[in-house]
């Protein structure tokens, strides 16, 4: 899995002082905090990538919509202070024992075909549980074990970059950015509608010949900041939600 302190942008950014700007500002100044996820992987059946990443978005949309995240709820100051600093989420892997310590502990499990995503509240960059802090970040890759089906175009669509390479942990940590960009952008209409349908989502690799167009019709983008994997600047998901499409 991989380690993503990176802070995604989008484009244009239309804030002075974005979570996402590549550029250093009074955000970074502000306590920092990240949202763990970890996924299951055991040996003899790990999930396929497609369905890795469509659960670690859709788990970040449910601890963003959770009432507990909301208001008064007992998440809320640390999701406050989250999204006012740099947005950072780290995806770890656990399987076994390691798995179910990591259930004992407050949060959310979302699964999906045949993949398990556990979202926690965030935490403090140093102050991270111990029972997700000895979980193992890097070292595992996840594969489809067949093409993914086309997506369809009546439910939200995150699209990777087809030009960049990028581990299991990576992909699901841009994923998530991507979903959590669309959330930001919807009306609370859209957002409750979506919530009450249990966040439909699909992520596809784009045709490189639709990738150019997608980054510039007005979509929600991440760009990455290039601290792991991949060069600073690049765009890695276009967030494609119905509701945003112009």
């Amino acid at each position: 899995m991989s380690n993503d302190p990176t802070a995604p942008v989008p484009a244009p950014v239309s804030v002075p002082d974005s979570p996402f700007r590549p550029e250093p500002g009074d955000r970074d100044l502000a306590p920092q905090f990240v949202l763990p996820l970890v996924v299951r992987i055991e040996r003899a059946a790990p999930p396929a990538r497609t369905d890795a990443l469509e659960t670690a978005a859709r788990a970040v949309l449910v601890m963003l919509g959770d009432a507990r995240s909301t208001g008064d709820g007992e998440w809320a100051r640390a999701m406050r202070d989250w999204q006012d600093a740099r947005i950072r989420k780290v995806v770890r892997r656990a399987r076994g024992a390691e798995w179910r310590r990591a259930e004992a502990l407050p949060g959310i499990t979302v699964t999906g075909k045949g993949a398990e995503v556990r979202v926690f509240p965030p935490v403090p960059l140093d102050g991270w549980p111990k029972d997700l802090a000895r979980l193992q970040v890097s070292g595992t890759d996840l594969d489809d074990p067949e093409p993914p089906a086309d997506a369809d175009p009546a439910v939200p669509v995150l699209w990777m970059n087809p030009d960049l390479d990028m581990s299991a942990g990576k992909a699901m940590a841009q994923a998530g950015h991507g979903a959590q960009l669309a959330w930001w952008e919807l009306s609370d209409g859209e957002r409750s509608a979506w919530r009450e349908a249990g966040f439909p989502l699909s992520v596809r690799t784009a045709d490189p010949a639709r990738w150019g167009g997608l980054t510039t019709g007005g979509l929600p983008v991440v760009r990455d900041a290039g601290f792991t994997e991949i060069a600073p600047g690049s765009c890695t998901v276009v967030a494609d939600h119905p509701a945003l499409r112009r």
